[in-house]
């Protein structure tokens, strides 16, 4: 593949959306996203999608309601990035029987962009959520469609940014609650590097019909190494609370939805170490940073600073 292949992201208003759109617009790919109409008049997505008319992307009007339109949008491109939000993981077969049709693709990343969801020990209602993109990874292979899936594990944006505290936009100054014991790793991502990493992947030989795991070296720490962290850049001891896991499954029964998808998928990062408790099988896996040693990563450590 040329190393300008062009790339179709679906779902690029959402929130791990619009770094893939502008990593790729950076990156020099002809950066097409595919855009409903009706989202033009969407206040906050309206500035967004000017933004990526500042980046040089094109936009391609359609919907995955509209076959036709979908199959219009993928002909005029060479891979495909889904980006799509939990609600419509589901409607992923829409864009599998498209790409079939188009027959020009030569990658398509479907959306994941956590953990990887056929390792894990997640409790429902996550076990799911896992389940749902397990069955679009088996169409895509099916169909004999060339993939990449993306593994990025923890958010910085939703993890890293308030230690994960609920309802807190900065890191607390006095008091943090950890699930379970807080010693086992996670592994923190931000946003900005899931783009990058995801973009210098799809041209490339090594991650085809393969998964990529993003396990940056200096952001896989325990949420106790994470909080630790914090502590020496604002000169202060935080008021530990740690949930049992018992405590944490009961929460997790009775809470509403999305609060128990949450805490589910907290519990499978942080209480039962799902991020980094499997090894990599070089035969289906490969390490981002390892990958890419030149990608200079956000370290957890950094990333921080700029809430001191």
């Amino acid at each position: 593949m040329a190393a300008n292949s062009k790339i179709l992201v679906i779902g690029g208003t959402g929130y791990i959306g619009k770094f893939i759109v502008k990593a790729s617009a950076e990156a020099g790919h002809p950066t097409f996203v595919l855009i409903r109409e009706t989202t033009l008049s969407h206040p906050e997505k309206s500035k967004l999608i000017e933004s990526f008319k500042t980046y040089g992307a094109t936009l391609l009007y359609g919907d995955l309601s509209d076959y036709d339109s979908l199959v219009r949008a993928i002909k005029q491109v060479d891979v495909v990035i889904s980006t799509l939000g939990g609600q419509q993981i589901d409607d992923q077969v829409k864009v599998i029987a498209a790409i079939k049709e188009a027959g020009n693709i030569k990658r398509f990343l479907p959306s994941e962009f956590g953990l990887d969801v056929e390792r894990h020990s997640a409790v429902e209602p996550a076990a799911s959520y896992f389940n749902k993109r397990v069955k679009i990874r088996r169409a895509i292979e099916a169909e004999g469609i060339p993939y990449t899936y993306i593994c990025s594990f923890g958010f910085a944006g939703y993890y890293l940014v308030n230690l994960g505290q609920q309802n807190l936009t900065a890191p607390p100054r006095d008091k943090v609650v950890i699930l379970g014991d807080g010693n086992l790793k996670g592994v923190y991502v931000t946003e900005e590097d899931i783009g990058t990493y995801t973009i210098k992947a799809v041209d490339d030989p090594r991650t085809l019909n393969k998964t990529l795991y993003m396990r940056p070296p200096a952001n896989v720490l325990t949420v106790n190494e994470v909080v630790s962290l914090w502590e020496n850049k604002i000169k202060s001891t935080l008021h530990k609370t740690y949930v049992p896991e018992d405590q944490l499954l009961k929460s997790i029964q009775e809470s509403p939805f999305p609060i128990n998808l949450r805490l589910a998928l907290c519990h499978s990062a942080m209480v039962r170490g799902d991020c980094t408790k499997y090894e990599t099988d070089p035969s289906l896996a490969v390490e981002a940073s390892q990958l890419y040693p030149e990608v200079k990563y956000t370290s957890a450590d950094n990333y921080l600073n700029a809430f001191v």
